[in-house]
């Protein structure tokens, strides 16, 4: 028989408890947008283009696809909140996540130390994926069972609205830095300045979380590694369900979304730049909104919201985009509005369809695998459409899977009101 893990009581501080999740994964999701807005920088430095190495241009490619996405299921699966506690797996991912931050700011460049400086990068990288990977897993359990009676879709909505806190915090950075150093400064050391802030900022997310409290109120036995998909497959896969369209609409409308209005209009780079960062505000302060109405009147409605909204708008707002600032905001607000009917609560709604005992790796690794296959490559399939001289058919691709998603939330049973287990 496997070794028992008690744990505290039900929490008593709840805005602890939602401050130290949603802090360090502010934080989490800033150490990891910021290699995404710092990226031509690092490769001109780690992956030169005057390289002679052959491995350099592969380990570049895998760097950029492979490490992101194929790791993170792995730390939905291994970071162990179901065995060792919510708590403790918070910790980890975070102290994880400082450790790869300071990695990358710290990595030599190719012409010091040649094919060393890539292999190091992916390292780092690889050690980014598991800790996004765990932190989802941990801090959506967390959150949920962490709410009072009535509040667990509100206290879901800030998985997000901490995610775009982190997405629009390293924007900032990077742009502030490009704005203020020159360009020989940015190439030689200004990329560096956001990682090594990303490393002590996770010490500051570190210390708040040593002050959580751990969620699980029941004494119970620690589950081995695939307890949750072997004995749970049917919910594994209503979680690929749940997410796959939400995903997708996700990445598309708050990360791809600009670059789709550059190759499909002539807007200025610039101005779809400043779109998106606006909306993502926009989207963040919505968050909160959606989580108490699903407290309300329940999960059901607003996710049918989002996938019936989406199956019959997701066409029209996509093909009405013009070269304008105005038409690119607008099209993005929209489908933000839409959008927060599942992510202010798709934390609430996967917590809610697991027990206790296996909740974190449950929701761990089927959703990080749906994100990887369908949220991942957004932005690969709307290139790939456009190359091909069809783009007019990315717009139904997210509207499609969007009606797949609805068919299953129409199957879903309301759980809103039924109380947690614990």
């Amino acid at each position: 028989m496997t070794e028992p893990i008690t744990t505290a009581a039900r929490p008593v501080h709840p805005v602890r408890q939602l401050l130290a999740a949603s802090v360090g994964n502010a934080v989490e999701w800033y150490d990891w947008y910021a290699y995404t807005f710092l990226a031509t920088y690092i490769a001109d430095q780690v992956f030169p283009k005057s390289a002679g190495n052959s491995l350099v241009p592969l380990l570049s490619t895998f760097a950029v696809f492979a490490v992101g996405f194929f790791m993170r299921p792995v730390g939905g699966l291994l970071m162990g909140a179901d065995r060792h506690g919510r708590r403790a797996a918070l910790t980890v991912t975070i102290l994880l996540m400082g450790c790869s931050s300071l990695l990358v700011g710290i990595t030599p460049t190719y012409a010091a130390v040649g094919v060393l400086a890539p292999i190091v990068l992916v390292l780092a990288r690889l050690l980014q994926g598991l800790s996004v990977g765990g932190e989802f897993a941990a801090s959506t359990t967390f959150l949920v069972e962490s709410a009072g009676p009535g509040r667990r879709g509100l206290f879901s909505s800030f998985q997000y609205v901490s995610t775009s806190i982190g997405q629009l915090i390293a924007s900032g950075v990077a742009a502030l830095l490009v704005s203020i150093l020159a360009e020989g400064q940015m190439d030689g050391w200004g990329w560096r300045v956001p990682f090594l802030a990303g490393a002590v900022l996770s010490l500051v997310g570190f210390w708040i979380r040593q002050g959580a409290q751990e969620t699980r109120a029941q004494r119970q036995e620690r589950p081995g590694l695939f307890d949750a998909l072997r004995q749970h497959p049917r919910q594994s896969l209503l979680i690929c369900g749940i997410t796959a369209g939400g995903t997708l609409a996700y990445y598309t409308w708050t990360s791809y979304l600009p670059t789709y209005a550059e190759l499909n209009t002539d807007i200025d780079k610039s101005q779809a730049l400043l779109a998106g960062t606006i909306s993502l505000a926009f989207f963040a302060l919505l968050q909160p909104v959606g989580g108490m109405l699903s407290d309300r009147f329940g999960r059901k409605p607003l996710l049918l919201f989002f996938g019936l909204g989406f199956a019959l708008m997701s066409v029209p707002l996509l093909h009405t985009l013009t070269g304008s600032f105005g038409s690119l905001l607008l099209t993005q607000c929209a489908g933000m509005v839409l959008l927060t009917g599942f992510t202010s609560i798709s934390a609430a709604v996967n917590a809610e369809v697991f027990p206790a005992r296996v909740r974190a790796a449950g929701i761990g690794f089927p959703y990080s695998l749906t994100v990887a296959l369908f949220g991942g490559t957004a932005p690969y399939m709307g290139t790939w459409f456009k190359e091909i001289g069809h783009s007019g058919l990315f717009p139904w691709y997210v509207a499609v899977l969007c009606l797949v998603s609805s068919a299953v939330y129409l199957r879903l049973p309301e759980t809103a009101h039924r109380e947690l287990d614990r």
